[in-house]
């Protein structure tokens, strides 16, 4: 006997949807069968007809544990991930205090978010560098790269653009000789790719006028982070990919002029993969005029033309994956009152409408296909992360991740109900169909119609990369 059957649902895989039983034992999947077949189990659950999903992976999530708890934590944060259909997540490096950048720091975070995380969980290990040279900064990583690697972290991250004491910026020596460690690992090093001068110089031009509008400083704002700085970057690190024969991942593509040279990398054979992120592929520059603070995340927010491009990008695979690039702020670090562009917090408080933002998008607005949600949130991620055989398809012997999905559910984005710590999100008001109604992380119900079950606190486990 089964443990739990999944019966009357559609499941949703890259190149298919089709009708299926899914039976589960011992968290795993453990049968498929078709529709109307007897299978004996210990507990059923009716999909209702519902579209049902292999879980979804966000590969790209900052919960700022520890360090910056007043922001988020992994309990606040994974709550309001797994309350919109997320079973697992890749958190990121920073910001935490202090950066993940070995192997003790590596046990300090774990001993404390192992403990409330509500979803299964990966984590990018930090890469750093030597661009900041304050004396109370802390210096490059190359020495703790392998232990860090040993320790089961998914990629490594780092930035190149100004980013600060806690976590340094990678010069392209840092990039090469971190690719040519990493490489007998067949570690994914993945970069924010700013270029850092352009930044550095545009920004101080910029902050040096005087008398400046709302709407100046943000033209400026958006002008100072131009798609020329990601451009740039995004060469030098593929150059530096070609150098080594290293795998390189590219974070948050935010244009197609970037994107496409992502694609030259690809055809050329490079070992190179990307992402984007609903915000990239759904909203403009505009709403950073409209929104102020709250919308202002790096790379920012391109014209329509380059929203309209970026999805031939998804749609052909260049951008093999989506990430939400949740990266919350305090409350009074969005406050347009207070907070000009500049001094607001640079980062989106996205994850609770991750799924439905990118649902809805993809299917009622682009008129895509469901599968698609199936290819760059379940998939690929899995694949490209080290998952693949444990996470992301309906397969036997993987983790029984599972999420049914009603296409037509209105949803409304308030952000005086978020679940996340802090409150102030761009997408207050947004709207739109499609959203989870019941949610399992191997085989175990963890959150229906929109809210996580409390009991369900520190059920998530720790994903290391399968080799």
């Amino acid at each position: 006997m089964y443990d739990l059957l999944i019966t009357n649902g559609k499941l949703v895989t890259p190149d298919r949807i089709y009708d299926a039983q899914i039976a589960v034992k011992d968290g795993k999947f453990a049968g498929f069968f078709a529709p109307g077949e007897t299978v004996e189990a210990a507990k059923t659950v009716d999909a209702g007809g519902n579209l049902v999903y292999p879980g979804i992976i966000d590969c790209h999530a900052h919960l700022n544990e520890p360090g910056f708890e007043y922001r988020e934590d992994f309990e606040t944060g994974s709550r309001a991930a797994v309350a919109a259909g997320c079973t697992t997540l890749i958190d990121m490096p920073l910001n935490n205090d202090p950066s993940l950048m070995n192997k003790e720091i590596f046990d300090l975070k774990m001993s404390k978010i192992s403990r409330h995380s509500y979803v299964d969980y990966g984590l990018w290990g930090g890469l750093v560098g030597d661009f900041d040279d304050k004396p109370d900064s802390v210096k490059n990583n190359m020495a703790d790269l392998l232990d860090l690697e040993a320790c089961g972290v998914a990629a490594f991250k780092g930035f190149t653009c100004p980013n600060g004491p806690l976590f340094p910026t990678v010069n392209l020596g840092n990039i090469r000789k971190a690719l040519e460690i990493l490489k007998p690992t067949g570690a994914v090093c993945g970069f924010h790719c700013e270029e850092y001068g352009q930044v550095l110089e545009r920004e101080k031009e910029a902050k040096a006028k005087t008398n400046q509008t709302r709407e100046q400083k943000i033209r400026d704002f958006l002008d100072a982070h131009d798609v020329w700085t990601e451009y740039v970057a995004t060469k030098n690190v593929i150059d530096m990919a070609r150098a080594t024969g290293a795998r390189v991942h590219i974070c948050h593509v935010s244009h197609p002029m970037v994107a496409q040279v992502v694609k030259d990398a690809q055809h050329e054979g490079l070992k190179v993969t990307a992402e984007t992120c609903p915000h990239y592929l759904g909203f403009t520059e505009d709403f950073v005029f409209e929104k102020g603070g709250p919308a202002k995340c790096t790379p920012p927010l391109r014209t329509q033309d380059a929203v309209d491009g970026l999805w031939d990008y998804v749609l052909d695979g260049t951008l093999s994956c989506v990430g939400s690039d949740h990266s919350p702020a305090a409350d009074e670090e969005k406050d347009n009152a207070t907070k000009d562009i500049w001094h607001a917090w640079g980062g989106l408080n996205s994850i609770q409408y991750f799924l439905p933002m990118m649902f809805d998008m993809t299917v009622h607005q682009k008129k895509l296909s469901p599968t698609l949600i199936a290819k760059v949130m379940d998939y690929n991620p899995a694949k490209i992360f080290g998952f693949w055989g444990r996470k992301g398809a309906f397969e036997i012997g993987f983790d029984a991740d599972i999420v049914i999905l009603d296409p037509e559910k209105p949803w409304t984005c308030e952000q005086d109900k978020l679940f996340t710590k802090g409150h102030v999100s761009c997408f207050d008001g947004l709207s739109g169909k499609g959203a989870p109604v019941k949610t399992f992380i191997r085989g175990n119900l963890v959150a229906e119609d929109g809210r996580y079950l409390e009991s369900e606190k520190g059920t998530g486990e720790f994903i290391k990369p399968i080799k």
